[in-house]
């Protein structure tokens, strides 16, 4: 599976409320993020920064798509190993701080899998696959921070 892939997503500002940005407090962070035959998302920024609590957001989705891409890669491996998954839900976490500048930066995403396998003799090589799944990640593999894991498999 060698060569270039390219991605294309459509970002929306949906947040003018008559007045556009003629002032910090006088527009909304709502977007949609719209990608060709998919369910269009909608977004906002984090409630810290005037968001909507109720919408997607830059940080919430970073740390999904670390967590998801993993899963993926993870499930491909397990089955390839011959350890059969039947369920898998990871509770990912985020740091991000704040710098002087207003800017920011994430310092670490931690996946937090908890794999169910049908038979004990899976568990050590479910677990182990973990590593494996973190180098073949793309996203990971693109990020320049830490992406930890506390992998749990159980029967």
């Amino acid at each position: 599976m060698n060569g270039q892939h390219h991605y294309k997503a459509s970002i929306k500002w949906t947040g003018n409320k008559g007045t556009g940005t003629d002032n910090y407090r006088n527009y909304e962070r709502s977007h949609q993020i719209v990608i060709e035959n998919k369910v269009d998302i909608s977004g906002s920024s984090d409630p810290a920064f005037r968001g909507d609590k109720t919408k997607h957001n830059p940080e919430d989705l970073l740390v999904s798509s670390l967590s998801s891409c993993h899963m993926l890669w993870y499930l491909h491996l397990c089955s390839e190993a011959g350890v059969i998954v039947t369920d898998y839900i990871d509770n990912a976490t985020g740091i991000m701080i704040e710098t002087s500048n207003g800017g920011g930066q994430f310092k670490e995403v931690t996946l937090n899998p908890i794999v169910t396998v049908t038979e004990l003799q899976m568990v050590d090589k479910a677990n182990e696959l973990h590593k494996k799944a973190n180098e073949l990640c793309f996203i990971a593999n693109s990020v320049n921070f830490p992406v930890r894991h506390n992998p749990t498999a159980k029967i």
